[in-house]
């Protein structure tokens, strides 16, 4: 029976697929498709595993045999009974077997996937006690996985698709992925695997997770609350990221009707995509420049294919992700900087210098981040980490500056507000220089900017043009800061409002300054690639945008529509209104 899931609609298509639930687990886990040849091998890591299980349990056993009286824990030697029957349990390791075999699942993914299956089915007996031994189960598996944590290779990656479609994996079945959240580092690992969509129970219109989803370019929900307990593993559904719905065990009536909504999706993308040679320049002469956020160096090769005349923002610290606590060192960042100039082909690269915390945080033991700290996005993250890590934010500083020797660099810092702040900043790049210069290094120029993005740096921009070349606008966390909301939280999702009077008066000022000193000023943020914002922000004057490299036709296209000229007055008008939304669309 067809049921739907709502939640916020974060990137636009259709996808259509079997569930793949990443069940929520206190160990971390690692999802990715093995090659055919590597079925056998993720079977026999699965079955080294159990065996290494049921020897522990043997050995506490075997403990508890020889203790008596009291010692002795009858209620434990029957609780390491149930582990081991539950251990050798056809339906788990059958099941497993299942998803390593005909999914290509990695042992890992396949055991956490058909604990979702039995999982369920013990939430569903009648007996109480029965239904707790679901907590048994939990923890055989969790024992299996600690073992197998400790024997299989890290993979940063999932493989894409091997011999088939990576779009739709290599058993030729569409996949969508369906959990409870995905951090950052997840998604670095879909990014070039084989889901054609995904939905979680948790996240905001601007949480890392949605503004990932976009950069990937595929469909997909946040915020849909329950999603990943109410749909099964293997359910057919559907995910419409306009409409911000996810349809499960839909009708053929409404797999049809999706499919063509999905067939004339491809068409639009098709249409826009001939605009990629186009210069953008508006009906009145204006030249616009669209810009692309990009988290890897490869992802240069989408922001070129997109026709961005650069990049606005390069966003280090995907660098620095899934590592285990190792952090880059300089020659790995310095490559990294490198690769990512060259391929942009003399077009100038904006890198942001690492920004952890909040929605972003290092694995444990890579520094000091606020992980832990009651309100994250206001605790010690962005240039505040970089600064109280003085040792770590000079490597990068060294590694960026010795690859602007092949190319245009623009460095950006972000989350400024405090003088001292910018004082610190600067010094530390000067002597970033030095230490460069005295080991005879070669290095290049940078020009500097800063992230306005904290309403106490909007409200001291002149600051701000003083020391620095250009500014960038981060109107996520501008939007956060100014209306006290966090973005990756659901519950207040409504409440964010990039078109609120206040954002709106920050914004237009930080423009409007930023041009009567003759000094750049980008808008990055995701305001910079949505649709619906691209006249009024041509309006105020903005012409200068960042956004990812799946957004910028789009924003060209309405681009090659408009007259600044006419906007400017309209623009003004949306300013001083009570509502701003009510003018947007006149």
């Amino acid at each position: 029976m067809t049921f739907t899931v709502h939640g916020l609609a974060v990137s636009r298509g259709i996808a259509i697929g079997r569930a793949v639930i990443v069940a929520s687990s206190r160990i971390d886990v690692a999802h990715y498709i093995v090659k055919p040849a590597q079925v056998a091998g993720e079977i026999e890591r699965l079955r080294h595993a159990r065996d290494a299980v049921a020897a522990e349990i043997g050995k506490i056993q075997q403990g508890l045999h020889e203790l008596s009286g009291a010692d002795a824990h009858p209620e434990l030697s029957a609780l390491l009974d149930v582990h081991l029957m539950l251990l050798q349990d056809e339906q788990l390791s059958s099941g497993v077997k299942h998803w390593i075999v005909e999914r290509q699942y990695n042992a890992e993914w396949a055991l956490t996937s058909q604990l979702e299956v039995i999982a369920r089915q013990f939430d569903e007996m009648e007996d109480p006690y029965l239904r707790e031994r679901k907590a048994d189960l939990e923890q055989v598996v969790e024992r299996i996985l600690r073992v197998m944590r400790g024997a299989a290779s890290a993979v940063a990656a999932p493989a894409a698709g091997g011999d088939g479609d990576p779009a739709s994996g290599t058993t030729g079945v569409p996949l969508v992925l369906v959990a409870h959240d995905l951090s950052p580092a997840d998604m670095l690992q879909f990014k070039q695997s084989v889901f054609t969509g995904f939905v979680t129970d948790v996240g905001g219109k601007t949480s890392h997770t949605a503004i990932v989803a976009r950069s990937m370019d595929i469909p997909a929900v946040v915020g849909a609350r329950g999603a990943s307990h109410l749909v099964r593993q293997d359910d057919w559904v559907i995910i419409d990221g306009d409409a911000g719905v996810l349809l499960v065990d839909p009708s053929p009536m409404l797999l049809a009707e999706y499919s063509d909504k999905q067939r004339r999706g491809e068409v639009e993308r098709e249409r826009l995509s001939r605009l990629k040679n186009t210069p953008a320049v508006s009906l009145d002469g204006q030249r616009i420049e669209l810009l692309a956020n990009i988290e890897q160096p490869q992802d240069v090769v989408s922001a070129l294919n997109a026709g961005a005349v650069g990049v606005g923002l390069f966003r280090t610290e995907f660098l620095f992700m899934g590592r285990a606590g190792k952090l880059p060192d300089e020659e790995e960042q310095f490559e990294a900087y490198r690769r990512t100039v060259e391929g942009m082909q003399g077009l100038p690269v904006t890198i942001r210098t690492i920004d952890v915390g909040a929605d972003k945080p290092l694995d444990r033991g890579a520094g000091r981040t606020s992980d832990d700290h009651i309100n994250p996005a206001m605790g010690l993250r962005a240039i505040r980490w970089s600064l109280a890590e003085p040792a770590v934010f000079l490597v990068q500083l060294r590694a960026i500056l010795r690859a602007a020797a092949y190319g245009p660099i623009h460095l950006l810092i972000p989350m400024l507000a405090h003088a001292s702040e910018i004082r610190q900043t600067l010094a530390l790049i000067e002597r970033a220089r030095e230490q460069l210069s005295a080991s005879g290094t070669e290095y290049g120029p940078l020009r500097l900017g800063a992230m306005i993005e904290i309403p106490a740096a909007a409200l001291t921009v002149p600051l701000f043009l003083r020391h620095f070349d250009f500014l960038s606008i981060g109107t996520n966390d501008l939007i956060q800061y100014t209306l006290a909301i966090d973005r990756a939280d659901e519950s207040v999702a409504h409440l964010y409002n990039p078109v609120h009077p206040a954002v709106l008066q920050l914004l237009a000022s930080t423009i409007a300054q930023s041009r009567a000193q003759g000094k750049p000023v980008t808008v990055c943020g995701e305001m910079a690639g949505d649709v619906s914002m691209t006249r009024l922000l041509l309006g105020l004057g903005l012409r200068s945008f960042s956004m990812h490299p799946a957004q910028i036709l789009a924003v060209k296209q309405q681009i090659l529509r408009c007259d600044t000229g006419k906007l400017s007055s309209w623009a003004q008008s949306v300013l001083v209104a009570e509502d701003p939304a009510a003018l947007m669309t006149d």
